[in-house]
């Protein structure tokens, strides 16, 4: 097995403080900032992808109302606010949204991590398990024409009620998937681990987000649909781009 690099291209943090440590360490012109919010931020934005539609993060505690209105967008609400025909962060209710054209899709992790990487001049990606190997064919691409390019692997984590970060593990997975797409050679340690985690679940991914933390909390509270959403490997060739204008486009 060959030795990582110590200035290994694809790198692994957690959340918006560790994402922005390491981007400060990086040339921004060549960062791959990758969120990956399996339940369910960038579930549901590669769900919203697949029909064509413009998705526009939103931090979570900012009130998104007025954006929403002067884009003539969609606004999600929150998943157990949601009444009949609304769309929410639930992946099931974009799937099912008529006339969807434009979204504002607050959430408390991944759209709140993607906003705030925009301002860092890094380029800002979208990774669920529904789209980690387009996700990987594109970094790939741009690690092999570009040698300034490294990618980050921003896996989002939860939140504690004091606000600290609370890792989670679909978010390990989902990260891992997209490094299993990736030339070994490339890869920090964190990288590695999380492609050892992701290979020993992907047989069973949907058993396992079930199961994990994040998933039974979900399914307590009504939404085992959003996690068999979520489960759906590789099902979404799409790879969202964060552009200039604050919107997630598809990647050409």
């Amino acid at each position: 097995m060959p030795a990582p690099s110590a200035r290994a291209r694809v790198r692994l943090e957690w959340g918006p403080v560790g994402a922005a440590a390491l981007l400060r360490e990086l040339d921004p012109a060549g960062a791959l900032a990758v969120v990956v919010d399996v339940l369910s931020f960038t579930t549901t934005l590669t769900v919203a992808a697949d029909r064509g539609v413009v998705v526009h993060p939103h931090p979570w505690h900012e009130d998104a109302h007025e954006r929403a209105r002067a884009l003539g967008a969609t606004l999600a609400v929150g998943r157990r606010a949601a009444g009949p025909g609304e769309v929410s962060l639930s992946p099931r209710t974009v799937r099912d949204a008529v006339g969807l054209e434009r979204l504002v899709l607050p959430s408390p992790n991944g759209a709140s991590i993607a906003h705030a990487l925009a301002a860092t001049g890094a380029t800002v990606l979208a990774a669920s398990l529904r789209n980690r190997a387009a996700v990987a064919a594109h970094l790939r691409a741009r690690l092999a024409a570009d040698e300034r390019a490294v990618v980050v692997l921003v896996a989002a984590g939860e939140r504690w009620p004091d606000g600290s970060l609370r890792p989670a593990v679909e978010d390990l997975w989902g990260a891992g998937g997209v490094a299993a797409g990736l030339e070994e050679a490339t890869l920090d340690e964190e990288s590695r681990a999380a492609r050892a985690s992701y290979a020993v679940v992907a047989p069973r991914i949907g058993d396992a987000l079930l199961a994990c933390t994040s998933g039974r909390e979900l399914v307590d509270g009504g939404f085992d649909g959003d996690v068999l959403v979520a489960a759906e490997l590789d099902a979404s060739r799409v790879v969202p781009v964060l552009g200039a204008d604050g919107a997630f486009r598809p990647a050409h």
